[in-house]
C-alpha cells in the first residue's frame, strides 16, 4: 500500500529528514538548510520524522527521548519548520533507498529540497547514505544540502552526547550541546505538601516512562510562571530523607507563592549542586534546602546576566 500524507503543500516542499530528538545545535543545522531551501525555492520548509524511534521496532527498545512531542514540535516551529510530516517506520522500513526517494520524497511529498546531516542513513537495513541519497536526488532533479558535523567545545553535537551528559549531571555540557536549556513540562502533579511545612513550597512533576533520566540530585534550575523566569532548585529522583516510590522532579520556585497544580509549568535545569543525601531529621533538610536555595539563586543569576530572562531564549 502506497504511503500518502495528508495536506502536502501544493506549491510542493523542502525537507529536513532525521529523528530531531533534542533539536540540538546539530539538528539546527539540517533546519536552517531546509528553511533556506524552502526560500530559494519558494516553497515550505518540512520535517519528516517517525511516530516512534526506528529502534523500537528493530530492537524492541529505544533510547531515552530527550524531549516530548510537544515540546519537539514547539522546537522545529521556532527553528522555521513550518510542516511536520510523521511517518510509521514499518511503513517504510523494507523499501531500498531508490524506492524511499521516489515513493515518499518525490511522489508523495513533492520535495523541491532536501536537508540532512553528514551521517544520515536510510532504507532497509539503513544501506543508504548522504551520498546514496545525493545521487538519487541528482536523478530526480532535487536539490541536496548535506550539514557537516558540528562540535561545542571539540566534542561532536549528538543526541547520545547529551544523554550521557544529562546520566552523568553535567548538565551544563549538555546545554551547550543543546544550544539551549534542557527542560520539561510536564504537569504539576498534587504532592504531600512537606516543602510548605519546610518553608519551601515545592511543584512535583513525574518524568513519563522512556524519557531520559538525570543523574539523581540536586540543581540549580530555572521555572518560567505566568510569562515570568523564577531562579529554582530542583531535586530529582527519590527523595531519601522522605522516600518516594516514583521518579519525580520537585522543584522550589523561588520569589514565588501560588497554586500550580493541573498546569505545565516548564522547568530548565542550569546547573548540578550535589547528590542526593539521606539527612537524619526534616530540620537538617530544611536547612540544606536554604543552602541550595541560594546557591541556586547565585547561579541563576550569572546565568540570566549572560543569557537574559527571557524564556524564548532559554528554553
Amino acid at each position: 500500500m502506497a504511503v500518502t500524507f495528508k495536506n502536502v503543500p501544493s506549491q510542493g516542499v523542502s525537507v529536513a529528514l532525521g529523528n530531531f530528538d533534542g533539536v540540538h545545535k546539530g539538528h539546527l543545522a539540517v533546519i536552517n538548510n531546509a528553511v533556506n531551501l524552502a526560500h530559494k525555492h519558494r516553497c515550505v520548509p518540512c520535517a519528516l520524522l517517525f511516530n516512534r524511534h526506528p529502534m523500537a521496532d528493530i530492537s524492541g527498545s529505544a533510547p531515552p527521548s530527550l524531549m516530548t512531542r510537544d515540546m519537539q514540535d514547539r522546537a522545529l516551529r521556532k527553528a522555521g519548520i513550518e510542516k511536520i510530516f510523521r511517518l510509521d517506520f514499518s511503513d517504510i522500513r523494507h523499501m531500498s533507498p531508490e524506492r524511499f526517494v521516489k515513493e515518499i520524497l518525490f511522489s508523495a511529498l513533492g520535495v523541491k529540497g532536501i536537508a540532512c546531516g553528514y551521517n544520515y542513513r536510510f532504507g532497509e537495513n539503513a544501506e543508504g547514505t548522504s551520498e546514496t541519497l545525493s545521487r538519487l536526488c541528482d536523478e530526480y532533479g532535487i536539490e541536496l544540502r548535506i550539514a557537516p558535523k558540528v562540535e561545542t567545545d571539540g566534542i561532536p553535537v549528538s543526541s547520545t552526547a547529551i544523554r550521557s551528559a544529562l546520566e552523568k549531571g553535567d548538565v551544563k555540557l549538555a546545554n551547550k550541546l543543546l544550544g539551549r536549556v534542557f527542560s520539561y513540562d510536564f504537569t504539576v502533579m498534587s504532592g504531600d505538601r512537606r516543602g510548605r511545612l519546610l518553608g519551601a513550597p515545592t511543584i512535583n512533576q513525574h518524568f513519563p516512562e522512556g524519557f531520559v533520566t538525570p543523574r539523581f540530585g540536586v540543581y540549580a534550575a530555572a521555572a518560567y510562571v505566568d510569562g515570568v523566569l523564577h531562579p529554582a532548585v530542583t531535586n530529582f529522583g527519590i527523595r531519601p530523607t522522605i522516600g518516594t516510590n516514583s521518579l519525580r522532579s520537585e522543584t522550589c520556585i523561588l520569589d514565588f507563592s501560588g497554586d500550580l497544580y493541573g498546569c505545565n509549568v516548564p522547568v530548565g535545569l542550569i546547573e548540578f549542586l550535589r547528590d542526593e543525601i539521606k539527612f537524619s531529621d526534616l530540620e537538617e533538610l530544611g536547612r540544606q534546602i536554604a543552602s541550595d536555595g541560594e546557591k541556586a539563586r547565585n547561579i541563576f543569576e550569572e546565568f540570566s546576566a549572560e543569557y537574559g530572562k527571557d524564556k524564548s531564549d532559554i528554553f
